[in-house]
């Protein structure tokens, strides 16, 4: 019968039509992204529709668009009600001037001579694995070894924000 192990029942399809039930965190289905802040401001001065860029522990909002300087200010204003810096965003522009971000934290870490923009470290059971740009490398870069000693069995993928300083997130393995 349908009801007994393996039937239809013991596997119902979800919404999408799949098995399951098609929930998050409930029935399999991966969770979505979540964000530390989320936050809506008037930014007259800022153009285009979207905008990503990343505050400094200082309050320095960097981006590499091509926008007018301090137009992302309220946008950052309105992120730091519940979220302080540093932390990475993204915005979309909602109507009009009014637009929405959603940001999360990173781990600013400052890396000299390192030729590309995007790193990932692993360490597994004391086993280092660095890549940059996608190609394996053996290099030390001790702030980035430190932040990974700080956690054990880590991932780390990192970005270049500006010049020497890269946006670290960090995933506990």
């Amino acid at each position: 019968m349908a009801s007994q192990a393996g039937g239809l029942l013991a596997h119902p399809p979800g919404l999408d039509g799949e098995q399951g039930l098609g929930i998050a965190g409930i029935s399999g289905a991966p969770r979505g992204r979540t964000w530390d802040a989320v936050a809506s401001a008037r930014c007259p001065d800022l153009t285009g529709d979207e905008a990503v860029f990343v505050t400094l522990d200082d309050g320095t909002v960097v981006t590499d668009a091509d926008v007018p300087d301090e137009s992302l200010v309220p946008l950052a204003d309105a992120l730091e009600q519940s979220l302080e810096p540093p932390y990475r965003a993204a915005a979309i522009r909602s109507e009009g001037d009014v637009w929405t971000a959603v940001a999360e934290s990173v781990r600013i870490v400052e890396l000299h001579a390192v030729e590309g923009d995007v790193l990932d470290l692993t360490v597994v059971e004391g086993v280092r694995t660095l890549t940059v740009e996608g190609e394996v490398a053996t290099a030390p870069l001790p702030p980035l070894d430190r932040l990974a000693e700080e956690h054990g069995d880590v991932a780390l993928h990192a970005e270049r924000v500006d010049a020497d300083l890269f946006a670290v997130d960090v995933f506990p393995l």
